[in-house]
């Protein structure tokens, strides 16, 4: 018997959902790369989509919106499955796990608007859904006597063995490995290949990386959005959010002249979908010639504002602007990943007993475009019955020792983070330039080459850094192969 039935890679709402799904009797470990809050899924903003008020929406209306939204690229089976099972979820959150969703004076569970949205059928927790989210999931993962939960705990290897894998993981006291049946990868995004993202430091790519050396299908990786609302601060890596929710709420998007602009490029003004609005805000500054960009919603009045919006206020007036009295300044920013490990309904990757869920994972429902979260719930939950099903008819137990575990090597030297985030800003970012994206695949695969083959020590650094150099290279040969696939169609015509 192997020591872990599951391990769960990541502490965020997948991760989270997942575990929390598994009978009792399932004995589930969930790895936390630094602290367990520490995850994009605690930095969401806005809500979550779901149409839970039946009378004045529809489920037909919010796949339509997101068939829109993406592009009519979505996977319509995964799609489906998403706006009807949905909904069930989000009020699990509610009536199992205490997440306290704002609620209007009738204490009915108050809605917001957000781009791309035809209804308002985002449920959210002020401006901090996430957090309150994953607060509540953790805490009631704390309670379970099945779940073991390990934070500071970096997955640096996984071997397969038979009927399960080796979990090689690094601790702040030292590499140990496990024995685990099966493996559910929610390690989230990829923000931390780009200068600037909205991501938490730990959105490195790992998983992803993890899954392509195991030979795992990688899918449309190259499928990155652009949030158009990031705080444009001076100083600093991580962008928080100004969330989709502001404009929802009638705020107004202006250029550096102070005017609207928005509806001379899309007849959905503020409210159109964010790879829409990203790229509308590139046009107006090659048009204007400046990156000052602005929202405005101090025409909604400070209480409302402070009341609806207490965090982003708090965290605007720490960078010295005052919301209810000044226009925000904004700039399009890394925000989220629509491809990642390629996975079937219920999680299951190309790998036997590996499954993958929420961020990092490639369902096909987003297309093009993602709108907002629910993915993470959905998907994740279905992992488990997968799981569960062949644990009912399928024994485990790992074959032969565990793999030698690694010793020794160099230093990693530095530079290699940086190189790689500025290939990508330059080659892969709202307007893509395909020169750029040619020179950058060149380089990066040279990074990579010499961060495998250089003996360096395993460390989480050297592991970080070679997830970014990993997925650049397979982002940028993505989009190499894409140029030429349509040249070749256009030449065939």
């Amino acid at each position: 018997m192997n020591e872990y039935d599951v391990l769960v890679v990541g502490s965020g709402v997948a991760g989270l959902y997942a575990a929390l799904n598994f009978d009792p009797a399932v004995r589930v470990l969930v790895l936390s790369k630094r602290e367990l809050t520490l995850c994009n899924s605690f930095l969401a903003q806005g809500g979550v989509a779901a149409v839970v008020d039946k009378e004045n929406d529809d489920y037909r209306l919010h796949i339509a919106d997101t068939l829109i939204a993406g592009g009519y690229k979505n996977d319509l089976r995964s799609l489906e499955i998403l706006v009807n099972e949905g909904p069930e979820d989000v009020l699990r959150l509610v009536k199992e796990m205490g997440v306290d969703f704002d609620r209007d004076t009738s204490h009915h569970i108050s809605m917001t608007l957000e781009g791309g949205h035809s209804r308002r059928r985002i449920l959210h927790h002020k401006d901090s859904t996430g957090r309150e989210i994953t607060e509540k999931l953790l805490a009631m993962a704390q309670t379970k006597e099945n779940i073991t939960l390990m934070e500071n705990a970096q997955l640096a290897t996984l071997t397969p063995a038979g009927g399960g894998f080796w979990a090689g993981i690094l601790t702040p006291g030292g590499f140990r490995q496990l024995s685990v049946s099966y493996c559910i990868l929610c390690t989230g995004g990829i923000g931390r290949v780009y200068p600037y993202t909205t991501n938490s430091a730990i959105a490195t790519g790992d998983g992803i990386t993890l899954a392509h050396e195991l030979g795992a299908r990688i899918k449309n990786l190259r499928l990155v959005q652009f949030h158009p609302t990031a705080f444009a601060a001076e100083k600093g890596r991580e962008r928080f959010l100004i969330s989709e929710a502001v404009r929802g709420e009638g705020a107004v998007l202006l250029n550096c002249k102070g005017e609207r602009f928005m509806f001379r490029y899309d007849e959905r003004g503020e409210l159109a979908p964010r790879d829409v609005v990203s790229r509308c805000i590139m046009q107006e500054a090659k048009k204007t010639g400046s990156e000052d960009f602005y929202l405005d919603i101090t025409f909604r009045g400070e209480e409302f504002i402070k009341n609806r919006f207490p965090m982003i206020y708090a965290r605007c007036l720490e960078e010295g602007v005052d919301i209810t009295k000044q226009h925000i300044p904004v700039f399009p920013c890394q925000h989220y990943l629509m491809g990642g490990i390629d996975v079937n309904v219920y999680g299951d990757t190309t790998v036997d007993r590996l499954y993958a869920a929420g961020e990092c994972s490639h369902t096909g429902v987003h297309g093009l475009n993602r709108l907002a979260l629910l993915e993470a719930l959905v998907f994740a939950r279905r992992t488990t019955y997968d799981i569960a099903r062949r644990m009912r008819h399928e024994s485990s137990g790992v074959e032969g020792a565990a793999p030698a575990s690694p010793s020794g090597g160099r230093p990693l030297e530095a530079g290699h983070r940086t190189v790689i985030r500025e290939i990508m800003q330059k080659a892969w970012f709202v307007i893509p330039d395909y020169e750029a994206v040619q020179e950058g695949l060149v380089k990066a695969k040279a990074i990579l080459e010499d961060l495998r083959s250089g003996g360096y020590a395993l460390t989480m650094d050297y592991i970080e850094a070679k997830s970014l150099a990993t997925v650049c290279t397979i982002i940028l040969q993505e989009v190499v192969d894409e140029v030429i696939n349509k040249n070749n169609k256009r030449d065939n015509i």
